[in-house]
């Protein structure tokens, strides 16, 4: 199985100081945020880190990891789903997708226990937004998901009332013949716009994908903002 490292943002919601580095590269409390997450590559023969902004600075780390680069140079004008298919010409099994603005507990890792495509969700996710943003927020921020018998129904729509028991923790896996359906989908609907939790639900509604939900509740941090990074160098 291939492991995907989507990394090609700036990280546009962070202070200035912060972009000198691709996002993936910003420090929390001394370690990159690869760093953090290096126990669970290390479980990957494969390993593919999809760049761009200022990718020359992820040469080093990709070189001491034995990870192979790819550059979306198209990083500026679309999202992770573009990047997730640049890898295209070099996936030949199933894929596990990462998120690069992401830290989590590497025992994760056995959530992907069969050939099913697999959606981790967080299930402590309300506990840990609170800390990130004010309530009023959470409902601008966070996207509703909705399962079925342990299957993603609906994934990425606005939030209108009651808050969802889940949220989507940027990994999944992909069996090999369901990347290849997804990347077809893609370039049939010719939008490099997308954005991944859109585009995964318009794959179930097409029925292109079927996803199976496994539930997680150790710990997962995001790095989107300022307070994202006071929150997890005070917990982590």
């Amino acid at each position: 199985m291939h492991l995907i490292i989507l990394a090609a943002g700036k990280g546009s919601r962070l202070p200035l100081k912060f972009r000198e580095t691709p996002k993936c590269l910003v420090k929390i409390n001394g370690k990159t945020i690869l760093e953090h997450n290096q126990k669970f590559f290390k479980k990957f023969k494969k390993k593919i880190i999809v760049t761009g902004y200022k990718n020359y600075l992820l040469n080093k780390f990709c070189v001491a990891n034995n990870i192979s680069k790819v550059v979306n140079t198209k990083y500026k004008t679309t999202n992770m789903v573009e990047s997730l298919f640049r890898t295209k010409g070099f996936i030949k099994s199933d894929v596990l997708v990462c998120y690069g603005d992401i830290i989590f507990n590497n025992s994760v890792y056995k959530l992907f226990d069969n050939k099913e495509n697999i959606l981790p969700v967080y299930s402590n996710w309300h506990k840990y937004w609170k800390k990130r943003m004010k309530t009023k927020e959470i409902y601008n921020d966070a996207e509703d998901l909705v399962l079925k018998n342990n299957y993603l129904k609906n994934i990425g729509m606005k939030i209108s009332k009651k808050l969802p028991k889940y949220q989507f923790m940027g990994l999944f896996r992909l069996n090999f013949l369901s990347y290849k359906k997804m990347y077809k989908f893609y370039k049939k609907i010719n939008n490099e716009k997308i954005d991944m939790t859109s585009f995964l639900n318009k794959c179930l509604e097409k029925k292109i994908i079927k996803m199976r939900i496994k539930k997680y509740s150790s710990f997962w941090y995001e790095i989107d903002t300022m307070s994202d990074i006071k929150v997890a160098n005070k917990n982590i």
